[in-house]
């Protein structure tokens, strides 16, 4: 999943957790508050396993969030406006948050504890998390009683039929593939030649791949075991959307809600009210709450101006909060250091992984010593101050987050962590041979505060080794939106990606399938390599969890030396704070962020 513009996990996995540890930062900004050991457990407890749950597991009402009354209106400061409401759309971190109240699937994330470091996956929709009895091939689901759409129509197996099949049109292009190569048994987009134009023409998947043979039963048939279909079905771009209510392309914009809370209003780019739903019943869900009345977003709230709103804590900011904004770089040390914000604050290790992706569709960084030398002289440190330094972020070596089986903290390919601030000598050194010295180079920055900051420095390297840089905004709304178009005008752009559960499965091929090259795919470097394509195939059949995690680090090694499309930038931290007035506030691992299903006005 993407972030920030993109992806919190959607999922977790039952893989073996391996000795983890992490490296010192390299300097990027502040470091005095960066407690090293909590880093460690939080980073190794996101690899560590999950059950699935059974009936008894899967039975609401959700246990109560200690303290939480009904009631109020939460004010929530978001940055960024959501260009995605379409559950199938959805693949990016903040739209993930928001799917958590308005949309349910399947299966779901239940949190066990108040801490929101233990959960189970368990049935949502349906009545557990699943049956197999042929390791995976086949799996079975039967939908609750008394669940509805709120409109008032019951979610019957005709709306998970028709959630599934409209995955393969050709207008969805932008949330998870993982279901839809499953079903067809291939990798990359070829996907869609299955059912190419969804449900829409009376065309659907056969029941040897798909049955429903009644209104509650939903069984999956694969060639191939997919032991981890329940935490696919646990993602945000897996929801249920009603087949009464689809409208092709305008749902993204007014979906049918399933969760405790529908829109009532939504002013792209301005503003949002969720309400409550009334057509949802707690007894049928065992994960959400519907404590606060409504909710009132406001959007373009930059991080620094929602920080200090929050900070000063009057008003409607006493009971506001903000689903995915982070404190801003320059209050960071100050709220982490401040023992009166302790109660107000949160804070976590991500699974995010920032890149800087070369474009290899351009013909003019088809010469890999242009690429190595973007590598070699990339200043890093920038882009860790903007968010905060080492407090926010640890400079990265890799592709693989230290919260994913198979990292390997000893890996710094163009040594980053030694110096963060780039080798542009070695830079204009490969330049030079390549007989491209002043060669143009477009970068596409995210229109933020922070993406203007670290851009102007970066693109500072890049001109000290020898590069003509040429900065382009892109919109924060739409940032993923244009970076993930095949013609983009860009050169190198910045995007973060975390695996949607903790194996390099979710992130080597999503990102590296040269198979996966198309509008709206996460493969935002264009990459199409022969010996990648085939070493994703054969990594994907070993189903010894230790032993795949190692393969798939050699992949992450032969593309930063051999290919060189990536730029490795930092693994993210966060730290979120809230008014004095919300409470049940929690850090939750799955999210990736606070969980607003707990959320209550004191």
């Amino acid at each position: 999943m993407s972030r920030g513009g993109r992806h919190a996990y959607g999922a977790l996995s039952v893989l073996a957790a391996g000795a983890l540890v992490l490296t010192g930062c390299s300097k990027g900004g502040s470091d005095g508050g960066t407690d090293g050991k909590k880093d460690q457990e939080n980073a190794k407890s996101q690899q560590a396993s999950i059950k699935f749950g059974d009936a008894a597991d899967s039975t609401g009402p959700a246990a109560d969030v200690p303290g939480a009354k009904s009631g109020g209106t939460m004010e929530v400061l978001q940055r960024d406006s959501y260009a995605h409401l379409d559950p199938a759309q959805i693949y990016v971190s903040d739209q993930m948050s928001l799917a958590q109240l308005i949309h349910r699937g399947l299966t779901g994330y239940k949190a066990t504890g108040n801490d929101g470091k233990q959960h189970e996956v368990v049935g949502d929709l349906a009545t557990d998390s699943g049956t197999t009895t042929d390791g995976g091939k086949t799996w079975k689901y039967t939908l609750k009683d008394g669940i509805k759409f709120a409109d008032g129509t019951p979610i019957t197996s005709k709306d998970v039929r028709q959630s599934i099949e409209r995955l393969f049109a050709p207008f969805i292009t932008q949330g998870p593939s993982y279901l839809q190569q499953w079903l067809a048994d291939t990798s990359g987009a070829d996907y869609r030649k299955l059912l190419k134009d969804g449900p829409y023409k009376g065309k659907h998947l056969p029941n040897s791949i798909l049955e429903t043979p009644d209104a509650k039963t939903i069984v999956f048939h694969f060639k191939k075991a997919h032991p981890d279909l329940p935490y696919a079905l646990a993602m945000a771009g897996y929801s249920v959307v009603s087949a009464k209510g689809d409208t092709k392309q305008r749902y993204d914009k007014a979906p049918v809600a399933s969760g405790p809370y529908k829109i009532q209003s939504f002013k792209s780019g301005k503003s949002m009210v969720l309400v409550k739903n009334p057509n949802w019943d707690p007894k049928t869900d065992p994960i959400r709450h519907q404590y606060v009345d409504q909710f009132n977003f406001q959007f373009n709230q930059q991080f620094e101006t929602s920080t200090k709103a929050l900070l000063a804590d009057s008003g409607p900011d006493q009971t506001g909060i903000s689903f995915n904004n982070q404190v801003d770089a320059g209050n960071l040390s100050q709220v982490l250091r401040d023992p009166k914000m302790k109660a107000r604050t949160v804070s976590g290790y991500q699974p995010y992984v920032g890149q800087m992706n070369i474009n290899m569709s351009k013909p003019e960084l088809k010469d890999i010593r242009v690429r190595q030398a973007i590598a070699y002289a990339l200043p890093v440190t920038p882009f860790v101050r903007a968010y905060g330094g080492t407090d926010a972020m640890e400079v990265a070596g890799g592709l693989i987050s230290p919260t994913v089986s198979g990292y390997d903290p000893s890996f710094d390919p163009y040594g980053k962590k030694k110096t963060p601030a780039g080798d542009a000598a070695k830079a204009r050194e490969l330049l030079k041979k390549a007989g491209k010295l002043n060669m143009k180079l477009t970068f596409g920055y995210i229109n933020t505060n922070e993406g203007q900051q670290y851009s102007t420095a970066m693109a500072a390297g890049l001109k000290k080794a020898g590069f003509n840089v040429q900065r382009q905004e892109i919109p924060a709304e739409t940032y993923y939106d244009q970076v993930s178009k095949l013609n983009n005008p860009y050169d190198i752009f910045h995007t973060a990606w975390g695996a949607d559960w903790p194996s390099a499965s979710t992130v080597i091929p999503p990102l590296y399938d040269g198979r996966q090259i198309a509008d709206g795919a996460a493969n935002y470097s264009q990459i199409n390599d022969s010996h990648v394509n085939s070493e994703i195939d054969r990594i994907n059949q070993i189903t010894d969890p230790v032993k795949s995690a190692a393969e798939w680090e050699k992949i992450d090694k032969y593309l930063l030396t051999k290919v060189v499309n990536e730029v490795p930038t930092g693994y993210y931290k966060q730290t979120q704070i809230a008014g004095s007035k919300v409470g049940g506030l929690v850090y939750d691992d799955v999210i990736g962020g606070i969980d607003p299903r707990r959320l209550y006005i004191k």
